[in-house]
């Protein structure tokens, strides 16, 4: 049985799709307020994803930094959900404790399937890196209308931590089976 299982992951990936489109979201009050401003702002975090993910072969559709608000993260979502060329969002930031920090309570709420292991092995793996404040470590991730959606810390070692060990790997695989 488990040698069945294996080898139907194994076909499952060599089906997934190889070019995927992705869309990235930094959730930051300060850097949106700087932004609006007419300031510099410097999002490592999603230069990271970018770099990471543009390494990997896969092509950033859009890039957007937006307030910590329930309403505008909700209408920037459903904008790329209706996008017929994005595969994946990917959200980075608004994932803490605060009273501001609501990505992982939105993005749950429209999910139509979530994927618990993601945040669950996403915490394990900051736990070998960092200890005890893995317990912090609040992301998300599931699919609706057959794209996937991440959420993920604002940290940039989070950030690189997922994507290089999580997403890159399996997001072809996901966006395979939301299709379906």
């Amino acid at each position: 049985m488990v040698e069945f299982m294996v080898k139907s992951y194994i076909i499952h990936r060599k089906l997934s799709p190889k070019k995927l489109n992705f869309v990235i979201i930094t959730v930051s009050t300060s850097k949106y307020m700087l932004k609006s401003s007419g300031k510099e702002v410097k999002d490592l975090s999603g230069d990271i994803i970018t770099f990471l993910l543009k390494k990997a072969g896969y092509k950033i559709l859009d890039r957007q930094l937006i307030p910590d608000n329930s309403k505008v993260i909700k209408r920037t979502i459903l904008k790329y959900l209706k996008h017929k060329d994005a595969d994946v969002l990917l959200l980075t930031g608004g994932t803490g404790i605060t009273r501001n920090d609501v990505s992982v309570e939105v993005v749950e709420k429209l999910l139509q399937k979530k994927l618990p292991g993601f945040g669950e092995i996403l915490r394990k793996l900051s736990y070998e890196k960092i200890g005890s404040a893995a317990i912090l470590t609040r992301a998300t991730a599931g699919v609706v209308d057959g794209k996937v959606i991440f959420c993920l810390p604002g940290s940039p070692d989070a950030v690189k931590l997922a994507v290089k060990k999580l997403i890159i790997p399996e997001a072809p695989h996901i966006v395979k089976h939301a299709k379906e």
